[in-house]
């Protein structure tokens, strides 16, 4: 049974009783991420999912990272573009002492200054890790070059410049500008009593200050036109994205997307995958996948290839992507990948963190609890007709951008390869890399 309130504060609380576990998973989502930041602030909104980890006025760090191990739980939190979530998961014993501790840091951290000192350097390396690692830079490459000098763009781990000059006291202005009950959604599933849960959150929210929370998040208005950006790094392979703005995640057809991402090179039955990888040997990991945010979203190809293969593969990709715009899909493939995207569905709702996650999601995305079902239907209801005219729309030759890491050496040949995959020119951007980060930051306590 599921339970939905707008409390008193302007919290949203959404509880699901599941009596035959005896586990509970409970999250806080924040209506904050690094899009909200000022590009000056760029990385607070993941400083600040670390600092909260760091002590609160009852509890230290060791205290808080100890009293989830004696009773066997998990505690965690992400940052990304649009929101933060920190969460956990215990048995249903413990329901009661990990909802404690999880409020206590998200509303009562002291934030010292020799924790944010720390944390700095933490960060700095976590920075430093991301760059040497070029099969997860190449998606933050690629996501400041789609949206240019827009707020997506920047990295959710800001930059080393960024994260070492801020300061304390706008670090807290921020915290306290969105930590408040009346820009949170609370999310909790397992072995609980739904009414029990409206009582013990009420109580604790009840405690804090809280404040209207106003966000001016501008629509991306950028103008789609070829781009590229090549990145010189010494790699024994070239990391390449390919890709477009795509569709916000309350769009008609989302669904549509969902369908043609797995046709196309959502899995090991794709269409890229079985001929990129298997049938021609020119790359050992070929995928696509769609990003999608509150007003806007982006389609991407991913292939990793050694330099020798560059020529091969664009054309490879490109003859792809031509095909499937002209000829469509079979009944089969979208038959396949329904069963594949039912199936997947179902199968998470046996884990008491995916449902806890998709009803925490849900309300903050659309306000609303979803059923599966609705969903499902939406899935099964998506036709070749469908997939076909969202492609033209979305896949178009002079919309692809392309961005690649990889030696001084090759990377021309890239350029001169991104014609195989846009029949189009395009308008090159500065070789050069000053920010990463990653699409979702983890923080876990150890």
């Amino acid at each position: 049974m599921v339970d939905y309130w707008v409390l008193d504060n302007g919290a949203r609380l959404v509880s699901e009783e599941i009596p035959h576990l005896r586990s509970v998973a409970m999250g806080i989502y924040v209506g904050v991420g690094s899009r909200d930041e000022a590009d000056e602030m760029n990385g607070t909104t993941h400083f600040i999912e670390h600092l909260l980890f760091k002590g609160t006025a009852t509890r230290t760090a060791k205290d808080i990272a100890e009293a989830f191990e004696s009773i066997g739980g998990q505690l965690n939190a992400y940052t990304s573009k649009e929101y933060t979530c920190f969460y956990a998961r215990t048995l249903d014993e413990n329901f009661e002492e990990a909802l404690d501790i999880l409020f206590d840091m998200v509303f009562n951290s002291v934030f010292m200054d020799k924790d944010l000192l720390t944390e700095k350097g933490v960060i700095v390396e976590e920075i430093g890790m991301y760059e040497d690692s070029p099969d997860e830079l190449i998606h933050d490459v690629f996501s400041q070059l789609l949206w240019r000098n827009h707020a997506l763009g920047r990295p959710i781990l800001g930059t080393k410049e960024t994260v070492m000059a801020l300061k304390r006291e706008s670090v807290i202005e921020y915290y306290r500008q969105y930590y408040v009950p009346s820009n949170m959604v609370i999310a909790i599933a397992g072995n609980i009593n739904n009414s029990m849960v409206r009582i013990k959150v009420s109580e604790w929210l009840h405690r804090v200050q809280n404040h209207p929370v106003s966000r001016a998040k501008l629509p991306p208005d950028i103008p789609p036109k070829n781009e590229l950006r090549l990145i010189t790094k010494d790699t024994e392979q070239v990391q390449l994205c390919i890709g477009t703005p795509s569709i916000s995640y309350s769009h008609d057809e989302r669904h549509v997307q969902n369908i043609m991402n797995s046709i196309l090179g959502g899995g090991i039955g794709s269409r890229l995958f079985q001929t990129i990888r298997e049938e021609k040997g020119l790359a050992y990991s070929v995928y696509t996948y769609p990003t999608s945010y509150s007003d806007s979203g982006s389609f991407c190809i991913y292939a990793a290839t050694s330099p020798e293969k560059i020529n091969d593969l664009m054309a490879g990709l490109g003859e792809e992507l031509d095909k499937f715009r002209t000829n469509g899909v079979t009944a089969d493939e979208i038959n396949r990948a329904q069963r594949q995207i039912k199936a997947n569905m179902y199968l998470g709702m046996e884990s008491v963190m995916n449902r806890m996650s998709r009803l925490g999601k849900s309300v903050m995305f659309y306000d609303r609890i979803i059923p599966l079902e609705e969903v499902i239907d939406n899935i099964m209801a998506v036709t070749a007709d469908d997939i076909q005219r969202f492609a033209n729309q979305v896949l178009v030759p002079d919309k692809l951008c392309l961005a690649a890491i990889g030696g001084k050496e090759v990377l021309s040949v890239v350029e001169k390869g991104l014609s195989s995959v846009t029949r189009m020119g395009c308008h090159s951007s500065s070789n050069s890399w000053s920010e990463s980060g990653c699409s979702q930051v983890r923080h876990r306590v150890q």
